[in-house]
């Protein structure tokens, strides 16, 4: 094999220098023992100054590349703290694969030093050099060049010096010698992590050789591993088998390069003529600009010419009207004829040039006006217009916004996604502005997005929003995506959980761990509630109401309705009334009769009875229905509305006002006045087999990286 032709493979990612005692990563790559030493510091230095540019300029040989130095920031951002009794940073941001690669607690102690790799290295320094000798170590000045090298002593030796340092009949003449070499390599590999104990295992997992310690009772104890000479036989044949194959493919390798070299000169060729046709846009662009900077230039210069014509004309009258000059000296002069046929004759004409000259005094206004507003020139547009200029590609897909997958509530979380389901773009650009009908100019909000969501905040209540997004795959773009307008809630998001002490009912009740669900569950229990109840009676209702309370302000909260939910009500109920709620005497009633009433109270025309502790409206059996009042429409049916997949609740304590909202859509179902004296609680009533869950408030999260171990 050529030496001088392999040595790309011989050149660290790092340093981009010839190996020096490299180590083996757990990702297979090489790097220079200095050079992990070099990053790691590099590493740690950007933890305390959090990832900045000035933390990796200690050493002139590291080149930390802005990805590595990003996966930095990003990490050093995560709250990871560290002190003098914790492990220094195990994590090493490969130059090679660009992955930040677990060592372990070891750190670079538990890595293995590649020495067949050195010894390749060393053979191809020895084919650059051949002229340069290795000189002997213990010769006396000036030194010898050396004859043999001691691979236990790794030290290199003339003849006689040899002879001296390994005397016939001692155990140092039982050293092995090779020819001179400043490459020495131990004659066992002792494992990193039991320093007393050579590697005779080969781990299939981790791929690296271990001890029969780290398979008894170390971090290879669980994983498969094979001896020693069965994975060096295996190895080797495999890469052997693979490297027969790749030399009797040699004339298609060829055959490869060949035509990778024409399409190296076809890539140079067609980037020049895409230069050349970006130019000729340009160019284009430029013409017309100056055009339109030529025309617009001479419409401003002939205004002013003609301006200035007036103006010139009207001082040459005005400086007429001054004595002795002019009309008014022309007329002094006419003032001197005696003869009154000759005067009348002249006069009159001159008289009503007088007149005219006297009425403009009067009422001076200028010829012309100053001020050249008029030729203002809006590039508003034309700037944003230019500012999307990018090169538009056929291949890249126009994503769309997932409306089911997008929500506007605290915060608004947009989610978008490729027709092909696949990610062809590099990152996102997302656009929104608040849409505003006295606004003539849009102005639209930029966010550059990694993934395929983004949550966005400091929103303004009870407005509407459009949202847009475009890919961008390197300098290319892709169109906007369709818009989608959104529109946020109508107060400030009030969060809260459901109270599982204030009269909560767990027999019939039952709440999730966080306690955002509640559900109620039609069983065994509620068989024997309802076996002293007369027919026709319904059960019932279990309350439960939030653990916050409201005092003042408008507020405005969600949740969902399980579609198979038989009774819900849900609503607010001052403190003073809590107690009155929980132990109502129209817990069990009759729909069209009460017990101790005596009379029929089931009149369809019945107003919703204002002494309820509490203001609540019904929802059950995917409906809505809105409660009788007097301004409510008469017929039954157009009380009852399809329920809508999430709910919300505005209370604005200030106007004494509540509102149910269809939250998907920030619509108003329903208003009405509530008593806003105490502290008002959100409430909610089930009966029969029922669920509520409050809506989560949306926050951001961290993408995971897949490339970070």
């Amino acid at each position: 094999v050529a030496i001088k032709g392999i040595e790309r493979e011989l050149i660290c990612p790092s340093c981009k220098e010839l190996f020096t005692h490299p180590l083996i990563l757990p990702c297979q790559h090489n790097v220079c023992h200095k050079c992990v030493k070099e990053i790691l510091f590099a590493f740690e230095d950007s933890f305390a100054d959090g990832g900045s540019e000035s933390s990796n300029q200690s050493s002139p040989r590291i080149r930390i590349s802005a990805s590595s130095m990003d996966r930095i920031d990003r990490i050093s951002r995560s709250g990871i703290k560290r002190n003098s009794l914790t492990p220094r940073s195990t994590l090493f941001p490969c130059p090679g694969c660009q992955r930040d690669i677990d060592l372990g607690e070891r750190g670079i102690n538990g890595l293995f030093r590649n020495f067949t790799l050195e010894t390749i290295v060393e053979r191809y320094r020895q084919a650059a050099r051949a002229a340069i000798a290795i000189m002997c170590d213990f010769c006396k000045p000036p030194p010898q060049e050396s004859t043999k090298s001691c691979m236990d002593c790794s030290a290199s030796y003339c003849n006689e010096c040899f002879k001296i340092h390994h005397p016939w009949g001692t155990l140092k003449a039982q050293h092995e010698y090779v020819g001179p070499t400043t490459n020495f390599r131990p004659k066992i590999l002792m494992c990193p992590e039991h320093e007393m104990e050579r590697v005779n295992m080969y781990c299939e997992i981790c791929r690296r050789p271990v001890c029969h310690l780290c398979k008894l009772g170390g971090c290879h104890a669980n994983h498969r591993v094979t001896t020693m000479s069965t994975a060096y036989k295996t190895l080797k044949e495999k890469l052997s088998k693979d490297i027969q194959y790749l030399i009797s493919k040699e004339s298609q390798v060829k055959a490869h390069i060949t035509q990778l070299d024409l399409l190296l000169k076809e890539t140079e060729c067609n980037s020049e003529r895409a230069k050349q046709e970006a130019c000729q846009s340009f160019e284009k662009l430029y013409h017309v600009l100056e055009e339109k900077k030529s025309a617009a230039l001479r419409a401003i210069e002939t205004s002013k010419n003609i301006r200035l014509e007036k103006l010139q004309t009207q001082v040459e009258e005005y400086q007429g009207l001054l004595e002795n000059n002019g009309l008014v000296g022309y007329a002094q002069e006419v003032l001197k004829e005696t003869d009154p046929s000759c005067f009348v004759q002249t006069a009159k004409q001159l008289h009503v040039r007088i007149q005219k000259a006297t009425e403009s005094l009067k009422t001076f206004r200028p010829a012309a006006e100053t001020t050249f507003e008029d030729f203002v020139v809006d590039i508003a547009k034309q700037e944003d217009i230019l500012g999307d200029l990018s090169f538009h590609s056929n291949g890249l897909e126009i994503p769309e916004i997932n409306e089911e997958q997008s929500r506007m509530y605290n915060k608004a979380l947009i989610s978008w996604e490729c027709p092909g389901k696949t990610d062809s773009a590099d990152i996102y650009v997302l656009e929104y502005h608040k849409l505003n009908r006295e606004e003539e100019n849009v102005i639209w909000q930029k966010i550059e997005v990694c993934g395929k969501s983004k949550v966005v905040s400091d929103l303004d209540d009870d407005s509407s929003y459009a949202f847009r997004v475009r890919g961008y795959k390197g300098s290319v773009c892709s169109p906007w995506s369709r818009e989608v307008i959104l529109r946020t809630p109508p107060a400030p998001v009030f969060s809260f959980l459901f109270d599982d002490k204030c009269g909560y009912n767990n027999e019939h009740l039952q709440l999730n761990p966080r306690r955002t669900s509640v559900e109620s569950r039609a069983g065994f229990p509620l068989l024997l509630g309802s076996e002293r109840l007369q027919v026709g009676c319904y059960t019932t209702l279990d309350y439960i109401i939030g653990d916050t309370g409201i005092a003042k302000g408008k507020h405005f909260w969600a949740f969902r309705v399980e579609a198979y939910s038989y009774l819900v009500k849900v609503g607010v109920v001052p403190s003073n009334k809590i107690q009155k709620l929980f132990h109502s005497t129209h817990d069990v009633t009759s729909p069209r009769y009460e017990q101790d009433s005596g009379h029929d109270s089931g009149s369809e025309d019945a107003f919703f009875d204002s002494s309820q502790p509490c203001t609540l409206v019904t929802l059950g059996m995917k409906k809505f229905f809105i409660p009788t009042t007097p301004a409510a429409p008469k017929d039954p049916a157009s009380r009852i509305l399809p329920l809508p997949s999430c709910l919300g609740i505005c209370l604005d304590c200030d106007r004494g006002r509540v509102g149910f909202y269809d939250a998907d859509r920030m619509k108003c179902l329903y208003e009405c006045e509530v008593d806003c004296s105490g502290i008002m609680y959100p409430a909610f009533a089930l009966m029969g087999g029922a669920a509520v869950h409050l809506e989560e408030a949306v926050i951001a999260k961290y993408r995971e990286y897949n490339d970070d171990i």
